[in-house]
């Protein structure tokens, strides 16, 4: 949107609030509003605000800051009384026009500039998941349906259905919702696009989902895990590299119809796949999520129909090259969207640089495999808890040169604080194993 759009639309009176956001080191959407009369500032030099309690942005001596508005990020969310509120989410800068090393959406940018400089555009899609319950302490309740059952059509799918069409009223480009695996989880699929309008698209999202549960009286969890025994939520990343505007992932003589550049690109993520997933699954619960028997990629692998596989090659039409693409099955929805693709988009272009050689495809189920056959095969394991990823990130060069030296020490100090604090808990689970022993 450009500048002269958004004074005419607060000139008509449609416009209630402006709002300016930004996202800190965990994936939280931060921010404030202004006034109609400083819109015409803001997006000319910014908002100054103070950053030194935002979780990972800056230190405390240099609490000033700057929210620049992208008028490439500007969404338009009806409000309740009528009209709506303008919505833009903004760069992060130092007062002397310093971007802000430690801004989410500034490491992203860096890692997009990597791959230009190679000549590549990076272009993902998103499946995410989450569940809906009566109310955030009443996990328990099930509505008894599974994976795109359609009846009864209940209050959970009218929710669904109308978060759907009220972000394709504003850009944000839903191509179906559905119903998941597991009681009371749906899911809704981004069209594909450039990583950073995805990552963008995804906080907003986010914030629309739970803002309408909670309007209906409901409540919208991007928890991976909320439930024990049934199957967690995960945030499937299908992702392209296209160069010159052509799927750099496609080659037509390939027997699996994938280039030198596709193969680089999961070599790399399947090499790399344990470094990042403190990044990709940064909350103790993700591990939770993480296990086998539920759906979850667990085994480092690839394959092009096997759903037990960490990187997947969906079926695409051979007539439409620019369907081709891989799919990363790690991600669950509470990651930070801007940095979870940083660290994807790095480990494939290493691969992609190095040469990294792609083992043979599994397409075996790999959960019901057994360990004998795993060994033959030589599949790893993610991380199996938080612990153990921070461990495998802390010795990680790729992700140290993706998010800068400051970064990364306050990402692995964040990670190691909040091990700590669960490390210590006493959980229900100790009380009725030991308590009576």
């Amino acid at each position: 949107m450009e500048a002269k759009e958004i004074f005419a639309l607060i000139k008509a009176g449609e416009v209630k609030d402006i709002k300016l956001w930004f996202t800190d080191i965990l994936g939280r959407v931060k921010g404030f509003t202004i006034y109609k009369d400083e819109v015409e500032r803001a997006l000319s030099e910014g908002i100054n605000f103070d950053g030194s309690s935002i979780e990972g942005l800056v230190r405390i001596e240099e609490s000033d800051l700057t929210a620049l508005p992208d008028l490439d990020a500007v969404y338009r969310i009806p409000d309740v009384e009528g009209g709506y509120n303008l919505v833009i989410l903004c760069d992060v800068f130092y007062p002397d026009g310093r971007p802000v090393e430690s801004s989410p959406r500034y490491i992203l940018r860096n890692a997009l500039k990597r791959a230009e400089e190679k000549g590549f555009s990076y272009f993902t899609g998103v499946e995410l998941e989450f569940f809906v319950f009566n109310s955030k302490g009443e996990v328990q309740g099930s509505d008894g349906k599974g994976y795109f059952d359609i009846i009864p059509h209940d209050r959970l799918d009218e929710l669904t259905e109308g978060i759907g069409n009220l972000l394709n009223t504003m850009g944000v480009r839903v191509e179906m919702s559905h119903h998941e695996v597991a009681p009371n989880q749906h899911e809704l699929d981004f069209r594909y696009q450039d990583a950073m309008r995805m990552a963008d698209n995804l906080q907003i999202a986010k914030y629309v989902v739970k803002e309408m549960a909670r309007k209906r009286g409901l409540y919208a969890t991007f928890m991976p895990k909320p439930v024990f025994g049934i199957n967690g939520s995960g945030m499937h990343v299908h992702q392209s590299l296209f160069r010159s505007g052509r799927n750099a992932f496609f080659e037509n003589e390939d027997p699996y119809h994938l280039s030198s550049v596709a193969k680089g690109f999961i070599a790399g993520l399947l090499k790399h796949s344990k470094e990042i997933t403190c990044v990709t699954n940064q909350w103790v619960n993700s591990y939770k999520r993480l296990v086998a028997g539920y759906e979850a990629p667990v085994y480092i692998s690839w394959g092009r129909h096997n759903r037990s596989a960490l990187v997947r090659v969906p079926a695409f039409k051979k007539h439409k090259p620019v369907s081709c693409r891989i799919e990363y099955r790690a991600p669950d929805p509470a990651t930070n969207p801007y940095l979870c693709f940083s660290v994807m988009l790095s480990a494939g272009l290493k691969g992609i640089e190095e040469g990294y050689p792609l083992p043979e495809p599994v397409e075996e189920d790999i959960f019901i495999m057994t360990y004998e056959r795993k060994r033959e095969l030589e599949i790893d394991s993610l991380p199996d808890s938080l612990y153990a990823a921070i461990m495998e990130m802390e010795r990680s060069e790729l992700v140290k040169e993706a998010f800068g030296d400051e970064f990364f020490e306050k990402y692995i100090r964040n990670k190691y604080a909040e091990w700590e604090e669960y490390r210590i808990q006493v959980t229900d689970y100790e009380i009725k194993r030991y308590i009576n022993l």
